[in-house]
C-alpha cells in the first residue's frame, strides 16, 4: 500500500518541520517543499499508469485523440496548479497561491472552449 509510505512520509516530514521551526523558520519551509517535490513525483509516475489505462479506454471506445489530449492536459494543468498552490501557501503566500488558482482555472476554459464550439456548432446545425 503506497499510501501508507507516503502518509507515513509526509507525517515525517511534518513533525519534523515543526520541529525545525523554533530555531530556523526557513529548514521548515524546505523541508515542506522537498518532500512535496517527492510525492508530487511519486503521484506523476501513478499519472502515467493512468494514461496508459486512458489510452486502451480509447482504443476500445474510438475517441478522437483531440478530446482525450485535452482531458489529459486539464487534468495536468489541475494538479500541477494545485501542487504550486499548495506549496505558496504552505509558505504563507496566499495572494500569489490565490493567483495561480485564478489562472488554472482561466487554463481549464481556454482549454475546454474547442468543445463548446463544437457543441454549439451541432445544435446550431440541428436547428
Amino acid at each position: 500500500m503506497d499510501i501508507l509510505k507516503i502518509s507515513a512520509i509526509g507525517i515525517s516530514a511534518v513533525l519534523l518541520a515543526l520541529l525545525l521551526k523554533n530555531y530556523r523558520a526557513e529548514y521548515s519551509a524546505y523541508i515542506s517543499i522537498a518532500v512535496c517535490i517527492c510525492i508530487f513525483m511519486f503521484v506523476s509516475s501513478k499519472l502515467e499508469m493512468l494514461i496508459g489505462y486512458v489510452k486502451k479506454m480509447q482504443d476500445m471506445v474510438h475517441l478522437d485523440n483531440s478530446y482525450l489530449s485535452m482531458i489529459l492536459k486539464m487534468i495536468g494543468v489541475t494538479y500541477v496548479a494545485e501542487f504550486a498552490s499548495n506549496i505558496c501557501k504552505d509558505c504563507g503566500h496566499q495572494t500569489i497561491a490565490g493567483q495561480i488558482d485564478l489562472f488554472a482555472k482561466l487554463s481549464i476554459l481556454v482549454l475546454g472552449m474547442p468543445v463548446l464550439l463544437a457543441f454549439m456548432e451541432t445544435i446550431g446545425e440541428l436547428i
